[in-house]
């Protein structure tokens, strides 16, 4: 069975940074399309930045700049780093995994992904 456990979430004031973690227990990492999307209450779960098995990196508009992905292979582990938080990056955080190839535009969607995570809460404060 597939896991997807991720940590690293927390509370920060605006400016701030924080790094998420999803370990992928039992498989290989790099045979594996990743991302990291999140979800807002009230608000549909949303791509924020995607690592795809061919290499390609792809983030959503709102977080170019401030956030990058980024894979340990050695160490199984997706990471996501994110610098100059604002408030609406509040959310709960997920990571999500996919054995196929996906393209830019399939890579936010969410009925791509067949492996998620539990999720890591993210809380920014102004």
């Amino acid at each position: 069975q597939v896991q997807l456990v991720e940590s690293g979430g927390g509370s920060v004031q605006s400016g701030g940074s924080l790094r998420l973690s999803c370990v992928f227990a039992k498989y290989t990492i790099s045979m594996y399309s990743m991302a990291w999307f999140r979800q807002a209450p009230g608000n549909e779960r949303e791509g924020v930045a995607a690592s795809g098995r061919d290499g390609t990196i792809t983030y959503a508009d709102s977080v170019k700049g401030r956030f990058t992905i980024s894979k340990d292979n050695a160490k199984n582990t997706l990471y996501l780093q994110m610098n100059s938080l604002k408030p609406e990056d509040t959310a709960m955080y997920y990571c999500a995994a996919n054995t196929f190839f996906l393209t830019t535009v399939q890579a936010f969607d969410v009925t791509r992904y067949n492996y998620w995570g539990q999720g890591t809460q993210v809380t920014v404060s102004s």
